[in-house]
């Protein structure tokens, strides 16, 4: 069925093909800044920044629309928003494509995902007969892992989306764009209905620490030597370390001097209690949090 989505391509390079390509599936497209121009003369365009979803989510909410999409500048990541303008994150939507190949494909795909990514992501597609395997985070390292063990589906908390059921096994937004446009239309229930089936968590956005180019490797490691004498601890990328109700994820960027740290847990007060004993060791190691 014909499914009316707001698009806002940012200016960037998926104002090249995305309006023509979901009119081409049938969807009616409300175009939000779908003009190529490298000046992004209204927003950056990254969907995994908020600032950036206001235009898209007011415009669902005038236009009446049963989805928002967004891309990021060169059309690689996406972001979405549902019916209410409420926003869903890259894990959930990666989990919702995971769950939809569970159903066209039978158990036993599997899926990476990132260890920024949420713990429903590992629980609620395992639970439906997939294997859910953590990994580093960087697009091109989910993808070497996808080829390694021949996963159905890969993608981060960021956006990057990468399908391999019937199709090439690459982050294309345009695509992942289709393929959520379809998967709400076959399902004949909204965005926010397909989220509900999830269990709703509290979390923090990435959070950046600021450390030297020269420590934040040591760091990292001292602080999986530390934690895994305490706690259960999963090394795949920094230290995601496990708590009762929750997890604290510290890496070190592999690009830039800092740490990056994320939080989850059940409930507010669990968060806090995880990111304050993380945030508390960190500062036994002179980190300023």
């Amino acid at each position: 069925r014909p499914v009316k989505i707001v698009l806002d391509c940012g200016n960037g390079v998926g104002s090249l093909v995305g309006v023509e390509l979901l009119e081409a599936l049938g969807a009616e497209v409300v175009p939000l800044y779908c003009e190529s121009d490298g000046t992004f003369p209204n927003h950056h365009p990254d969907p995994t920044v908020d600032e950036y979803l206001v235009d898209l989510i007011d415009t669902v909410r005038l236009e009446g629309a049963e989805l928002g999409i967004g891309f990021d500048g060169d059309a690689d990541r996406i972001g979405a928003v549902d019916e209410n303008g409420q926003i869903v994150r890259g894990d959930l939507l990666l989990l919702l494509f995971g769950l939809d190949i569970l159903r066209l494909r039978g158990p036993g795909q599997k899926l990476v995902f990132d260890v920024k990514c949420s713990q429903v992501v590992s629980d609620e597609f395992s639970r439906a007969g997939g294997e859910a395997i953590m990994w580093k985070t960087g697009h091109s390292l989910i993808k070497e892992k996808m080829r390694e063990t021949d996963a159905a589906l890969g993608g981060e908390l960021s956006g990057h989306i990468c399908v391999a059921d019937n199709y090439l096994g690459f982050d294309d937004a345009p695509y992942a764009a289709c393929r959520l446009m379809d998967l709400i239309a076959r399902s004949g229930r909204t965005l926010s209905e397909l989220v509900s089936d999830f269990p709703v968590y509290v979390s923090t956005p990435e959070l950046r620490i600021e450390v030297t180019e020269e420590t934040k490797f040591a760091i990292v490691e001292a602080a999986q030597n530390h934690f895994r004498e305490i706690r259960d601890v999963v090394e795949v990328d920094g230290a995601r370390v496990k708590f009762d109700g929750g997890w604290g994820l510290l890496r070190a960027s592999n690009t830039q001097p800092i740490l990056v740290a994320r939080y989850e847990a059940e409930t507010e007060g669990q968060l806090t209690t995880i990111r304050g004993e993380i945030e508390s060791w960190l500062r036994t190691k002179g980190v300023e949090v």
